[in-house]
């Protein structure tokens, strides 16, 4: 991955965990980065594993709404853990 790539899946993270905030709660810079850049993992595997396809085709618009979706459910989980 070079470093233009790592730039936007920061941001794709970024902005996915800040989407997500508005939804569960909480907020702060490391919090909506943390949990992008994880649902970005768990959104994807959850979509995979379900086969739901967004029906997206701009890709930064599918990839941030993956992500988006994967931070809803790693912020429900720490929020049930905590």
């Amino acid at each position: 991955m070079d470093k233009t790539n790592l730039i936007i899946a920061l941001i794709i993270g970024l902005v996915a965990g800040w989407l997500a905030s508005w939804i569960v709660g909480g907020g702060g810079l490391v919090q909506y980065l943390v949990s992008g850049v994880l649902g970005s993992f768990v959104g994807s595997w959850v979509l995979n594993k379900t086969g739901i396809n967004l029906g997206i085709s701009n890709e930064l618009a599918r990839d941030t709404a993956t992500a988006t979706i994967g931070a809803i459910i790693v912020m429900l989980i720490a929020h049930v853990l905590s």
